[in-house]
């Protein structure tokens, strides 16, 4: 199976592969070769497609020469499953989402995305599962183009605690949902989100068309 990286910038994404797209019609290619993620952010703005990929040979050494090239802010976080099987999610800057944050200096991303999910929700995880997944998105940070390594982790929670939104971290809202009410949620949630969704299998794959 060839490799396969995103990374997303806004509602676009750009696809790290050994693989031509099927349709090279519909897509746009950017070359390897010299790929630098500061320029890339502001080109793909100005296009009108939301599917770009970048083929190369090592798709992994391509994405180890970008994270060299810009500031990556490392983040962890956590989907949380209940006993009544029903997924845990916030609301933040207009869209649903799922609690996570920046890592601490020394901090291990395990104990980290726990941390997040506490502080975020305000419940105390009973057990922390699987590690689902990394996510990339670039956005800018103090007029600097930044990339954000997310990590992300499955979780239990048994307790019936009232949910309590961080306010200071512009969380207006934590709500538990079921699998079937999700399809629906994904119409407004990031794209990083998704995949983390698809990855745990509460939404099937190619949900959203950019997926590929």
């Amino acid at each position: 199976m060839a490799q396969k990286y995103r990374i997303y910038i806004n509602e676009k994404v750009v696809f790290i592969t050994s693989d031509y797209p099927a349709d090279t019609k519909k897509e746009q290619i950017i070359e390897d070769e010299g790929f630098d993620l500061k320029l890339i952010y502001y080109w793909t703005a100005k296009q009108k497609a939301d599917c770009f990929y970048v083929v190369t040979t090592d798709p992994k050494a391509l994405l180890k020469q970008i994270r060299k090239s810009v500031t990556v802010i490392d983040a962890a976080g956590g989907l949380v499953k209940n006993t009544d099987s029903k997924y845990l999610f916030i609301f933040r800057n207009g869209k649903w989402d799922l609690p996570k944050g920046k890592i601490e200096k020394k901090e291990k991303n395990k104990v980290a995305a726990v941390r997040e999910v506490e502080e975020e929700c305000g419940i105390k995880v009973n057990k922390l599962e699987e590690k689902l997944c990394k996510t990339y998105h670039t956005y800018v940070y103090k007029g600097e183009v930044v990339l954000k390594r997310s990590h992300w982790y499955s979780m239990r929670y048994k307790g019936k605690a009232k949910l309590v939104p961080q306010l200071e971290e512009g969380i207006t809202d934590v709500r538990w949902f079921g699998k079937e009410e999700i399809p629906a949620l994904v119409t407004n949630t990031f794209p990083s989100i998704i995949d983390v969704l698809e990855k745990a299998g509460v939404i099937e794959e190619k949900v959203w068309p950019l997926l590929g």
